[in-house]
């Protein structure tokens, strides 16, 4: 017989060998980070699907331990890695260490590292095998060459993604790394399911959702109070008629055993 005390623990991972790669320089640009943010907010819920996912930033892109080139994604997607906690907190992709290079990388262009965008780093990209390289530009072509460009390896070279233009201020191509088509709607970055046509929430829509679904819970909340509390009123309304129906009864007795007395 096997007790529950005599039941074997979970073995939890164990990082404690993990090294973290330093921190990057902080990020200054404020609209930068913003698009980061927007599209991590979107990206994340959708990609939980898939086993083995990372959506993550800010940390050091490599080869190996070795490599000391400054390769810094805004963003980097990977599916069907064994562990992506090791990643994280290996503080930085490492393509020996994964075992594959990233399926996903989104740079979004800024006064400062533009041009290095669409030049140096993709051509770095393709060096370090990386399925899809995109770039995102929310000024509108100041800072990158063009609002947004993807490109997607073949052999060992980048080959341009098609770019729908639907008008000048939006602008769309379908990324296969991620099945969806990744836009440039009015200056934000906009992910589409192709197969429902519609827009992965953003950061705004998923709060609204978030506030709609705590707003909704108060509501049941507040309802459920108030017909436990017609409930009580009720229980103690009826208990206080069966009261006076008892007194009433009482009093009646009293007045008979009085007139039968005289």
């Amino acid at each position: 017989m096997v007790t529950r005390n005599a039941l074997p623990k979970p073995r939890l991972p164990d990082y404690s060998d993990i090294e973290p790669l330093p921190d990057p320089p902080k990020r200054t640009d404020m609209e930068q980070f913003d698009v980061i943010k927007e599209a991590t907010a979107a990206l994340d819920p959708r990609l939980r699907r898939r086993d083995g996912y990372l959506v993550s930033g800010a940390g050091y892109l490599r080869s190996d331990p070795e490599d000391m080139r400054d390769f810094v994604p805004d963003i980097v997607v990977a599916t069907g890695v064994e562990d992506p906690e090791r990643i994280v907190r290996r503080n930085g992709y490492v393509i020996s260490e994964v075992g594959k290079p990233p399926d996903f990388v989104l740079e979004v262009g800024s006064r400062s590292t533009g041009r290095r965008d669409y030049t140096v780093k993709r051509e770095g990209y393709a060096r370090y095998g990386v399925r899809e390289y995109w770039r995102f530009d929310p000024s509108g072509g100041k800072y990158h060459d063009t609002h947004l460009a993807g490109d997607t390896l073949a052999g060992d070279k980048y080959e341009p993604v098609q770019i729908v233009s639907e008008s000048a201020t939006r602008h769309w191509g379908y990324s296969e790394a991620l099945e969806l088509e990744v836009w440039w709607y009015d200056g934000r970055i906009r992910f589409r399911d192709p197969v429902t046509g519609e827009f992965l929430p953003n950061s705004d829509e998923l709060q609204d959702a978030v506030e709609t679904a705590q707003a909704r819970v108060e509501s049941e909340r507040v309802a459920r109070e108030f017909a436990e509390a017609q409930v009580e009123s009720e229980r103690a309304a009826r208990e206080a008629a069966e009261r006076r129906v008892a007194d009433m009864e009482a009093e009646l007795r009293r007045l008979r055993g009085e007139e039968d007395s005289g």
